[in-house]
């Protein structure tokens, strides 16, 4: 991985969401729902959600990275869990911010595959080892990724959170 970083800003964020918006609508793909993974997979679902108007969205919690560049042997799910039967014979597009190792998309897209009509992926960032490649990206990078979101730390400190990348 490269030592220099990608920066995205708030307002590169919205191009980005657009941009990715208009690919998957010129591509002909309709999801009945958006299936972010919290936490950086919520700003992508929600402003997917605004251009492509649905305003089905659904949360699924996986916790995998637990520093900058550690992470636990494999994500886990978090509860709560969707439902399987909200998910059942729907066209589902599942939204992050990035994938990395592509692990937690994985998971995320083991969990819907036997249950949706359709699963596909968007995120603002894949990386060369991911282990999924995602219908829908708005950049490949190898590098890492400073997010507007994630950059500062809390204004609360919560010593029993691990902290994220």
């Amino acid at each position: 991985m490269s030592d220099e970083r990608e920066n995205l800003t708030y307002e590169l964020f919205g191009t980005a969401i657009r941009e990715m918006a208009q690919t998957i609508a010129d591509d002909g793909y309709e999801p009945d729902i958006i299936l972010s993974i919290a936490r950086g997979g919520l700003f992508v679902a929600g402003g997917l959600g605004y251009a492509m108007d649905v305003k089905n969205l659904h949360v699924m919690n996986v916790e995998f990275y637990t520093g900058v560049g550690t992470t636990l042997d494999m994500p886990v799910m978090l509860p709560p869990v969707p439902n399987v039967v909200d998910l059942s014979n729907k066209k589902v597009l599942v939204a992050d911010d990035v994938a990395d190792t592509g692990k937690t998309l994985k998971l995320v897209h083991d969990f819907c595959s036997e249950h949706v009509a359709e699963v596909r992926s968007a995120v603002i960032y894949e990386k060369p080892q991911s282990l999924i490649k995602c219908e829908y990206v708005w950049k490949h990078t190898d590098r890492w990724i400073n997010f507007p979101w994630s950059v500062l730390p809390p204004v609360v400190d919560r010593p029993d959170q691990v902290r994220d990348a």
